[in-house]
């Protein structure tokens, strides 16, 4: 007879198969490089040593290491929150990346992987995490997902994916490194603190597109610092498609700095002033705002001196029945009608994600030899209950203060925060306003480094930027272990 107690409990699932390793060499700084690849799902077990997720990951380690050779071990993951590893994976990182056209738009199907030779495998040994929820990582049950959708849940879980990594590959003496993109910012700026505290500490955290105070991108009523920091980007996107005077037009870098000044005094001044603002003073910000954004003055007057990011999307190519990306506002797309006030869809995102989807299925099944038939989710599909924030449910979310805590914690971490002109995702000049604000001792402020690219939120699709951040990585990355 059945036990009653067990009689309706689903049956355990068996453990999780030994990770699957395959050998491979590629060439790297015109030197062959070989190196072993891992794949395979880490079990998440709780205090009764049940397990609660299975977690997906691919590592790259260099085949051969000389004797006493402490090489630097990197965990990446991107952002979302929902998102898979296979941004940074296949775009910049990786030994092979999605070949896509040179400025990163998408090639006619079908698709192709191509030999990455700018990838970071050449500096790091790399670790691709996909968190719960993303990738082929699961919950170990439905009811259990929701503990991992949420800032807390999501920082401590990849927390205890790291620890135990680090356990069962034997790495604890290697010098260790977290990049992040989008969300990944501020998952990485958590986890530098979270992880200080049980004893992890990193040489370098690496922010790609950053976003780690979410007071920054918010477009809502009584919040006037978005508009002042989205500005830069509203300017390079108007200067890409050519919708500024010539004086503007003749150079990119000379008009942001213009905007930038202008944006944190007068502008700043002039919203904070509200209803109050003077006829004469409006009409003065009306008529500089028009030549930054390239917008009508009526409409800028009607939106009350006020641009919010879709809505700058959908209109500054209107005239020609185009709208502009919000990863990358290089990418024109087209809607079905042109009188909304938001873009159908984002057509930069459009341009990669089916490439990067079908790679991501073909390379992990057929190259790293890990066959299973269970969806691969690459964006939000996995998510399946709406993304829990914390306390930033009483304001914004905000993880800034983590790594300031981090940096105060471990004196030796560095940051490199990357940021691309053409992002509206994650603007570089809010970037630039949330590290002016983490409060650093000043002998403390010499320990970050920022870079800006000709691209978009992911800058690295653009192959010419790819090189770029390549090799101010690889000068960071020989910084923060004190050789270069």
């Amino acid at each position: 007879m059945a036990d009653p107690e067990t009689k309706d409990k689903p049956a355990p699932k068996p453990p999780e198969p030994d990770p699957i390793v395959t050998e491979h060499t590629v060439e790297l700084a015109g030197k062959v490089f070989a190196y072993t690849a891992t794949t395979g799902r880490l079990e998440l077990k709780n205090a009764k040593e049940e397990t609660e997720a299975r977690v997906f990951f691919v590592a790259y380690q260099k085949k051969e290491r000389r004797p006493g050779e402490r090489r630097p071990l990197m965990f990446s993951f991107n952002g979302g929150p929902g998102s898979a590893s296979v941004w940074l994976h296949f775009g910049a990182l990786g030994p092979y990346r999605v070949k896509m056209l040179d400025d990163g738009a998408m090639p006619a199907p079908p698709y192709e992987l191509e030999f990455n030779p700018e990838s970071w495998l050449a500096d790091t040994d790399l670790v691709f995490i996909d968190p719960v929820g993303t990738g082929y990582s699961r919950a170990e049950t439905e009811e259990l997902g929701p503990k991992f959708w949420g800032v807390k849940g999501d920082i401590e879980s990849i927390a205890e994916f790291v620890r135990l990594f680090l356990t069962k590959f034997e790495r604890w003496e290697s010098p260790l490194f977290l990049v992040g993109e989008s969300y990944g910012t501020t998952r990485a700026a958590g986890l530098s603190g979270y992880l200080v505290e049980k004893g992890i500490a990193f040489n370098g955290i690496l922010l790609v597109s950053s976003i780690l105070n979410f007071l920054t991108a918010r477009f809502v009523k009584g919040n006037d610092l978005p508009y002042v920091l989205f500005l830069p980007t509203y300017a390079a996107t108007a200067w890409y498609h050519g919708k500024l005077a010539p004086k503007y037009q003749a150079d990119l870098e000379a008009t942001l700095r213009e905007v930038e000044a202008w944006a944190t005094g007068d502008y700043l001044l002039a919203l904070q002033k509200g209803d109050r603002l003077e006829p004469a003073a409006r009409k003065r910000v009306i008529d500089r705002l028009a030549a930054y954004t390239g917008l009508s003055r009526e409409y800028l007057d009607n939106c009350d001196l006020r641009v919010e990011i879709m809505a700058f999307c959908k209109e500054l190519l209107r005239s020609e029945k185009r709208t502009v990306g919000r990863l990358d506002t290089r990418f024109k797309g087209i809607d079905g009608k042109h009188t909304g006030e938001r873009f159908d869809h984002d057509p930069s995102m459009t341009a990669i994600r089916p490439p990067y989807t079908a790679m991501a299925n073909h390379y992990y099944r057929t190259v790293l030899g890990y066959k299973t038939d269970v969806p691969y989710y690459i964006l939000g599909e996995g998510i399946e209950k709406p993304w829990d924030w914390g306390s930033a449910g009483e304001g914004h979310p905000d993880t800034s203060e983590a790594l300031r805590t981090a940096f105060a914690k471990n004196p030796y971490m560095k940051v490199f925060v990357a940021s691309g002109f053409y992002d509206l995702a994650t603007p570089y000049f809010a970037t630039r306003h949330t590290l002016a604000h983490l409060g650093l001792d000043p002998t403390q402020r010499d320990r970050v480094t920022t870079a800006d690219y000709r691209a978009g939120h992911m800058m690295y699709i653009d192959v010419g930027e790819l090189k770029r951040l390549r090799d101010d990585v690889a000068a960071f990355v020989k910084s923060a272990l004190g050789s270069g």
